[in-house]
């Protein structure tokens, strides 16, 4: 970022469209870069106690990250598809639809992963952006 002043309207207006058309690929690049980690993070956390036990790394595997890039920044979803996620992550007790019944602990994978993230992340992706500026 610069302190230049700006003597016109039509320059600063330049200017300031000129950083916008900066910023928006910058925090996508962040958001990209937030979501890999979250994702390795949780892979590394469905890599046995405290998280779920490996037996083939089939559902370690299956999860993924999506990133959308939008006009000033981007949409990240990191998931799997793998139907035990949801057992895995929190547990489950009680009969399933085929009457089987379940004494399943929780071995979180996902929720410490993403207390691991939050506390810099929207430092990082304002660093991000004013880094564009």
């Amino acid at each position: 970022m610069t302190n230049r002043r700006f003597t016109e309207p039509d320059e600063l207006v330049a200017a300031m469209a000129a950083a916008a058309a900066r910023v928006g690929p910058a925090v996508s690049l962040a958001v990209r870069h937030e979501a890999m980690v979250l994702q390795a993070l949780i892979q590394a956390g469905a890599s046995g106690r405290p998280g779920p036990n490996v037996i083939t790394g089939r559902y370690r595997a299956s999860w993924q990250t999506q990133v959308v890039p939008r006009r000033h920044g981007a949409t990240a979803t990191v998931g799997t598809f793998a139907p035990q996620g949801r057992r895995l992550e929190l547990g489950f007790y009680g009969a399933d639809s085929l009457g089987r019944v379940y004494a399943q602990p929780p071995f979180p994978h996902v929720a410490p992963a993403l207390l691991q993230l939050q506390p810099g992340f929207a430092a990082r992706i304002a660093t991000a952006a004013m880094g564009a500026l």
